[in-house]
């Protein structure tokens, strides 16, 4: 009896175990169905932030500044936005403004600016110093970078056009629906807050889509992301403003280039003596050198071996160098008035000594300091341009961080100069680098590989070298070794492989000849990388294979007449005089 009572009372207690049970899984059904359910979020947030926002490319920008009915917009705006290279000289108080063929000096809060050093007056300030922020007057700087704007009506807003921008027009539609769905949300979709709302029929741009969204802007320049089944999508629309076309002045020489370097320490050589250099149609003297802080320059440069060169054909380009001092380049290019002074005296050497251009060999910078080398270089080549003069810079391979290598913004110099000169040795040079070839055709090669991934071909001269190193590992009383190197012509090379009496072998790691000489008397053990015909040649395919736009050789100096042979480019010589 006991027992059938017993399975009486369980039936009851099972039943309210499995009621209980499908209670909490609709709760908890409910309450998932709760928070993923995108209802419309009520929360509105601000679109637009303080007096005059600006609009551009699809956001607002910060805030514009009216300042005697004159439209000014920040420094800040655009050096971010529009011009990554305006720059602001604290000498000067000044901004400073470079194009292809111009220098804009604009002092702050004053009348007068000056357009590549001639004085220009407005009316009001092209550079307005406000509660410790810059801004720059809109109108007299909206040509140069083709831009457009205009105040919006309602919030008072700025709108920048670009020059190309594109949108599509767009009306609100469909009134059958709640009025949370026409809004304008921070995020495609409704449970973001909402910035705006819309009304049916109301026209408004289609700036950009992400999936089932259009993110739109109103007529009073608020924006946000409404759904695609609420708008009509209308015709394409474009931007476009006139503005000036730089025309960049085009190389002298149309033929691929053919530079030797003349190596002028102390005194030029007599033209008159040099014997003929077949193929080169560049000779580049290195004239002229940094030596002060305040801008002076070393002058060595000869006028009648100007004369004589142009008279057999050559074009000369007089190379100036910063001296190869990181202290005295940052003093002497940190400030624009400095730089300017530079430039000027280079401009007067082109035409005292009629050269046809200038080539840059600043080397040895802190790296920090390369954005001055690459100011310096946007402030001088319009003025160089405007003579006619063609403006080369030398470079190196990238090779980690250094003074030597890590200053240079290769590819924005490629921008700015008509060529650029790799200078493709030194692979090895001291006890630092070890014993090696002066540029072995690996290390040249991939280097130059990876360099074309920012210079264009066109643009790139590949810089050769026409002196080797001989390498001397002596042993010591005490076993150890002693490295010692100098540099030798081609000439001085056979010489003494010559006397020596050797027959140089293929390397085939370094692409060259090599030879070996052990010495017992002086126990030690000679070894050079031979720069030869066969080397010579090699490189100067490289020039073809890669289209570069020729070649460049270090230095004159150090070649035999089978140098010029071996480098023939085989390209149609310009002898244009003047």
């Amino acid at each position: 009896m006991a027992r059938i009572e017993y399975h009486k009372q369980k039936t009851p207690a099972f039943k309210w175990i499995i009621g209980w049970t499908l209670v909490i899984l609709f709760l908890t059904s409910s309450i998932i169905l709760l928070i993923s359910y995108p209802f419309a979020s009520n929360e509105r947030k601000s679109y637009f932030q303080g007096s005059n926002p600006i609009i551009y490319h699809g956001s607002t920008k910060g805030n514009a500044l009216f300042s005697s009915k004159e439209l000014y917009l920040p420094f800040d705006f655009f050096k971010k936005y529009l011009d990554p290279n305006l720059v602001y000289d604290e000498k000067s108080k000044s901004v400073i403004l470079t194009t292809k063929d111009k220098v804009l000096q604009m002092p702050e809060n004053s009348l007068t600016y000056f357009n590549n050093r001639k004085p220009a007056k407005s009316s009001y300030p092209t550079v307005l110093s406000k509660d410790g922020k810059l801004y720059l007057a809109a109108a007299p700087l909206a040509g140069y970078y083709a831009i457009q704007y205009r105040q919006l009506p309602k919030s008072g807003a700025i709108l920048i056009e670009k020059d190309g921008d594109i949108y599509f027009k767009g009306n609100i539609e469909n009134n059958k629906i709640k009025k949370a769905k026409l809004r304008l949300r921070t995020g495609p979709g409704l449970d973001f807050p909402y910035t705006a709302e819309t009304v049916l029929g109301e026209h408004v741009r289609i700036e950009k889509e992400i999936n089932d969204y259009y993110f739109v802007r109103k007529e009073d320049g608020a924006a946000g992301y409404i759904n695609k089944d609420y708008v009509q999508r209308g015709e394409k629309a474009e931007i476009v403003i006139s503005h000036q076309v730089e025309n960049k002045p085009l190389p002298l020489l149309k033929s691929p280039i053919q530079l030797t370097w003349e190596a002028v320490y102390s005194k030029t050589p007599d033209f008159s003596k040099i014997s003929p250099m077949p193929g080169v149609n560049v000779i580049s003297p290195t004239w002229f050198s940094l030596t002060e802080a305040d801008g002076t320059i070393k002058n060595l440069a000869s006028l009648p071996y100007s004369q004589q060169a142009k008279a057999k054909g050559y074009k000369i380009w007089g190379l100036f160098s910063n001296g190869f001092n990181p202290e005295l380049t940052h003093q002497a290019f940190k400030d624009f008035s400095i730089r300017d002074k530079i430039i000027q005296q280079l401009v007067a050497f082109t035409q005292k000594y009629q050269l046809d251009g200038v080539n840059f060999d600043i080397e040895n910078v802190d790296p920090k300091d390369g954005p001055l080398v690459t100011q310096f270089m946007r402030e001088a080549v319009p003025y160089l341009h405007a003579e006619g003069k063609t403006v080369s810079m030398d470079i190196t391979f990238a090779a980690g961080y250094s003074n030597w290598s890590s200053f240079y913004e290769r590819d924005k110099l490629s921008k700015v100069a008509d060529y650029l000169i790799v200078m493709a040795y030194d692979e090895h040079t001291g006890k630092s680098t070890g014993a090696g070839s002066v540029a072995s055709f690996p290390w040249v090669e991939d280097n130059l590989q990876n360099l074309l991934k920012e210079v264009p071909g066109e643009k790139l001269i590949l810089g050769v070298p026409l002196y080797t190193r001989l390498w001397k590992e002596a042993v010591l009383e005490d076993g150890s070794t002693e490295l010692s190197v100098q540099a030798l012509s081609m000439d001085k090379v056979k010489a003494w492989i010559k006397e020596k009496k050797l027959v140089p072998k293929y390397d085939s790691a370094s692409g060259q000849n090599y030879a070996e000489y052990l010495d017992s008397n002086e126990k030690a053990t000679y070894r050079v990388w031979i720069e030869d015909e066969q080397s010579l040649k090699k490189r100067a395919h490289l020039v073809s294979k890669y289209k570069l736009a020729g070649l460049g050789s270090w230095s004159r100096y150090f070649a035999d007449q089978s140098a010029w042979t071996a480098l023939q480019l085989n390209l149609e010589k310009e002898v244009s005089k003047k």
